[in-house]
C-alpha cells in the first residue's frame, strides 16, 4: 500500500489538532502540482458554497515530509500485519488441550507464525 496525500494531509490535522477541510483534484506529486490540484477551504458564502482560502495549510514540503513518515512507519510495520494468530478462543483450547494431553500445540502454532514473520 502506497501512502497517499490526502492521508498525509490528514495525519497533519490530527497532529495539529486541526480540521482543515481541502478538495483535491488529481494526486500531486510535486510542488507545482499540489499548489495547484489541494485547494484548502477557508468558509462558505450565504449559498454554502465553499470559499478556497489564497495559501495552502499545509506546504508541500510539510507534506510530502508526512507522506515520507507515514510511509516508513506502513512499511516497517508488514510483520505486524502478517502475522496473524490462531483466535484467542482457538488458542484457549489449543492451551486447554496442551494441558490434558501434555502436548505443545499452542506452544507450537505460536513459534511457527512467529518464525514466518519475525519482526
Amino acid at each position: 500500500m502506497t501512502i497517499n496525500i490526502s492521508e498525509a494531509i490528514q495525519s497533519l490535522n490530527t497532529k495539529g489538532g486541526n480540521s482543515h477541510e481541502y478538495v483535491m483534484n488529481g494526486t500531486p506529486t510535486n510542488e507545482a502540482e499540489y499548489n495547484s490540484q489541494v485547494k484548502f477551504i477557508s468558509g462558505a458564502d450565504a449559498n454554502g458554497t465553499a470559499i478556497f482560502s489564497d495559501t495552502q495549510a499545509y506546504s508541500w514540503s510539510e507534506v510530502s515530509a508526512e507522506q515520507s513518515a507515514l510511509q516508513t512507519v506502513y512499511d516497517n510495520n508488514k510483520y505486524q500485519r502478517d502475522r496473524v494468530y490462531p483466535s484467542w478462543q482457538e488458542q484457549m483450547d489449543m492451551q486447554y488441550h496442551d494441558t490434558v494431553n501434555s502436548t505443545t500445540t499452542w506452544t507450537d502454532a505460536i513459534k511457527t507464525v512467529k518464525d514466518k514473520f519475525p519482526k
